[in-house]
């Protein structure tokens, strides 16, 4: 599902105009983003967490050379699915 797409449904499920619903996501979107830039943790009941990582900067090598290259540290997010989502897709796969 794009972008466009959660729009589309937002408004057909909701009542509201396209224009209306595109701003409902991107706020939302917008909302997540910051909570993720300061730090913060973000949980969905039903559908899973989202958080930030630490990431120690360690020696890797380059794949095509082989040559060993200094990787940075580095935060990013990531997302752990929820109980009843893991559940519902499992269920949903048989």
């Amino acid at each position: 599902m794009t972008k466009s797409q959660l729009i589309d449904a937002v408004a057909a499920s909701s009542g509201l105009t396209r224009k209306n619903a595109e701003e409902v996501v991107t706020t939302i979107f917008a909302s997540m983003s910051n909570a993720l830039i300061r730090g913060d943790r973000i949980e969905i009941r039903g559908f899973g967490s989202f958080k930030t990582k630490h990431y120690a900067p360690y020696l890797g090598r380059n794949p095509k050379t082989g040559e060993p290259i200094q990787v940075s540290a580095k935060i990013l997010p990531v997302f752990k699915v929820g109980r009843e989502l893991r559940d519902r897709v499992l269920k949903g796969k048989q």
